[in-house]
Parts: structure tokens; sequence; C-alpha cells
């Protein structure tokens, strides 16, 4: 809970400007509904999808975190502590695959 808290407060403005701007064409959060066995592989997704390959290679928040948290201190304490409750973090690029009909 406390890391969905931070990731709303600090991140989603940065990937919600980001889909303004048309780099991003969905970003969506996921929590797991009910309780699993424990070996589930998360508890948190974030699934972004980029407008497009160049959209991946340009990827650079900087400006926008510095325009968004002009409190950089505490913009970087709260980050610093949303890693923190991580266990794990992957970025997993997916390359779609059409199915023949």
């Amino acid at each position: 809970d406390e890391f969905v808290e931070l990731f709303r407060r600090n991140h989603w403005p940065i990937l919600r400007e980001q889909l303004a701007a048309g780099r991003y064409t969905s970003v969506e959060l996921s929590t797991a509904r009910f309780h699993d066995t424990g070996d589930a592989a998360w508890d948190v997704l974030v699934s972004i999808t980029y407008r497009d390959w160049a959209a991946i290679q340009e990827h650079s928040d900087a400006d926008l975190v510095l325009r968004l948290y002009p409190d950089q201190d505490a913009f970087k304490a709260e980050e610093r502590r949303r890693f923190e409750l991580l266990e794990a973090h992957w970025d997993v690029v997916l390359e779609p695959q059409v199915l023949e009909r």
C-alpha cells in the first residue's frame, strides 16, 4: 500500500505527462485481487504501452521531474523509499506477435 501511494504521488504524474505528450498510448496499474500461494512473481504490475520504438529510445523524464517536483530533495527521498519497498524490479520490453486467423 505504501509503494502504491508513493507511486501515485511521485511516478504517476510523470507517466500522465508522457501520455498527454503522446509518447505513451496507455498506462495501467494492476494489483493482485486475491492472496496467492506466495510464489507469485509480483504484487504490483505497471504496464506502459509506448507509441513506437522511437518513444522507448528517447526515454528521459529529467525535465518533467524538475518541472513537476520543485522540492527535489523531498522527491528523491520519497523515490528512494519507494525503491526500498521493492523486493524486485523488472523492465521487460515485449514484442507483440501477430496471430494468424
